[in-house]
């Protein structure tokens, strides 16, 4: 499971802060909801690309002693399943469907001007499916706004909240994706597992 990683400030000091296993250590297990504090269990990388940064990050992962689970700490500027930040993301949606510019533009004006087509048609899909929901969870926070459809409404709504801040508290509270979960997840963003029916007795 993966919760967030309350870090604020340049992605280089990133590392530092998650070097010391107690600074944000979960005092309890958010998946069997045991009360102790939970091991600091290692690392696992993964890629990012955000404005100014493209590399690998460390991401520390915890184990309950109770549930024998780990817990990810995945830090809050970065999206679960995409390698790309959310800063980029962010500013590839404004561009193009909010003002209007082409794929290439909108590319370019996120810092990315290589960017295959296909990316950013993937974003754009996923977002527009993803944009009433967004709406709706992010209406505890901000009075939704007039707009002629959904996806002006909620891009009008994270450019209000703040993306970073927005993903906080639709990942934190409703485990909700700003791009939605790949198709292999549950909805609450974990692997589903059915339990096979009970043999007659």
């Amino acid at each position: 499971m993966q919760i967030l990683h309350p870090f604020a400030g340049p992605i280089q000091q990133y590392a530092e802060q998650i070097a010391d296993p107690d600074r944000y250590r979960p005092d309890h297990c958010p998946q069997c909801q045991t009360q102790h504090s939970l091991i600091a269990h290692g690392f696992y990388s993964r890629t990012l690309v955000d404005t100014g940064f493209d590399e690998s990050i460390r991401v520390r992962r915890y184990l309950c002693r109770s549930c024998k689970r780990t817990v990810s700490l995945l830090p809050q500027f970065a999206l679960p399943y995409l390698r790309f930040g959310i800063t980029v993301i962010s500013l590839f949606l404004i561009a193009r469907l909010f003002r209007g510019h082409t794929l290439t533009s909108a590319a370019v004006l996120a810092g990315l001007p290589n960017m295959p087509y296909q990316r950013g048609q993937f974003w754009i899909r996923r977002f527009q499916r993803q944009a009433e929901s967004i709406c709706a969870a992010l209406a505890t926070l901000r009075a939704p706004m007039a707009a002629l459809n959904f996806v002006s409404r909620a891009l009008q709504m994270l450019e209000a909240v703040g993306w970073i801040a927005a993903h906080r508290f639709l990942f934190a509270d409703l485990r909700f994706h700003l791009l939605g979960w790949p198709v292999f997840l549950a909805p609450d963003g974990r692997v589903a597992a059915v339990r096979p029916p009970a043999p007659p007795a």
